[in-house]
């Protein structure tokens, strides 16, 4: 079931190829800014957007995706199936870990702010007045599960 829902979650963010449309060299990767293009997240909230930097969160291995977030976004408790480790490169996310959603305990994430959450545990995120953009690395594969399904924003009409 794991599976299905991590493959789903794929799709709706768009993780099935490679976005960013990288320049490989024999020493390393590249991408330009110029070069990013975003895809619609619905796994993550209306306006979201995600790109894939490197390599295939769906799939083994080691990935690089940024994820989009419009001022206002709410995720909902959730849990990934592997370490997720969060840069934020501009705006502000509000983070924390725990089974409950509650403001109270979010820290503010700005630009340079950085952490990792292990596989499994839950957590939660919301920006307020501004758009956020996120890197995220790990290794895949790379999914979302909401605590509460009614939280899946990709489920919601």
């Amino acid at each position: 079931m794991k599976a299905i829902q991590f493959a789903a979650v794929s799709v709706a963010l768009g993780l099935g190829s490679l976005v960013a449309a990288p320049t490989w060299g024999a020493e390393y990767t590249s991408v330009m800014t110029s070069d990013i293009q975003w895809k619609d997240a619905p796994s993550i909230g209306p306006g979201a957007k995600s790109a894939v930097i490197d390599g295939d969160p769906g799939s083994t291995g080691p990935f690089v995706m940024r994820l989009k977030l419009p001022p206002k976004t709410r995720i909902g408790v959730h849990t990934h199936p592997t370490t997720e480790s969060v840069t934020v490169l501009s705006g502000t996310l509000y983070f924390s870990s725990g089974d409950k959603f509650d403001t109270k305990k979010a820290k503010a994430y700005g630009p340079g702010g950085y952490f990792s959450i292990e596989q499994g545990k839950p957590m939660f995120g919301y920006t307020k007045g501004q758009e956020t953009i996120l890197q995220l690395h790990g290794t895949g594969p790379w999914g979302i599960a909401y605590a509460n399904p009614g939280d899946d924003p990709a489920k919601k009409k």
